[in-house]
């Protein structure tokens, strides 16, 4: 599985080195890790010229408050045609938690990337409606990051 994998990751170098940072793989799969300002043509790139048709899921992590970048996105994709998976990564700095709106790609991104917002913060550029999805519109703050209290902020919390 990971040779038929490499082979993607061996096109997006060849349509453009600058797009893979960094490729990681474990347990059969593979993640490459692009710049948030390449997002979009790796995503475009991907779906038109192999295939990879289907956004199955899309979110984000905190790696903790003491990490630099902070912040990760994760679009894991699959291609309904040859049925191969792949995750592509943009890790985003807590300064400037901004990344491209897939949703022209993909309409499907328009929940996950609501839910992502509504839990970690991270802006969705291009977005055509963000805002929070699952927690009350006045909920304070980001309830997955790593430095969100336990019991919450009032008046959500449970005392």
């Amino acid at each position: 599985m990971a040779d038929k994998l490499e082979f993607f990751v061996e096109e997006l170098k060849k349509k453009n080195a600058s797009w893979v940072r960094e490729v990681r793989t474990g347990h059969g799969e593979m993640t490459v890790v692009v710049g948030r300002d390449d997002v979009i043509d790796v995503c475009t790139f991907l779906r038109d010229e192999h295939t990879f048709d289907m956004l199955a899921d899309l979110c984000g992590g905190d790696l903790g408050p003491e990490e630099e970048p902070r912040f990760a996105v994760n679009y894991h994709l699959f291609s309904t045609v040859h049925h191969n998976r792949l995750r592509v990564k943009v890790l985003l700095s807590e300064d400037d938690p901004k990344v491209a709106s897939v949703t022209s790609i993909w309409k499907t991104a328009n929940w996950h990337e609501r839910e992502t917002y509504d839990f970690f913060g991270i802006i969705f550029d291009g977005h055509p409606d963000l805002r929070r999805i699952l927690l009350p519109s006045d909920f304070d703050g980001f309830a997955l990051r790593k430095d969100y209290p336990l019991r919450g902020y009032e008046p959500y919390s449970l005392n």
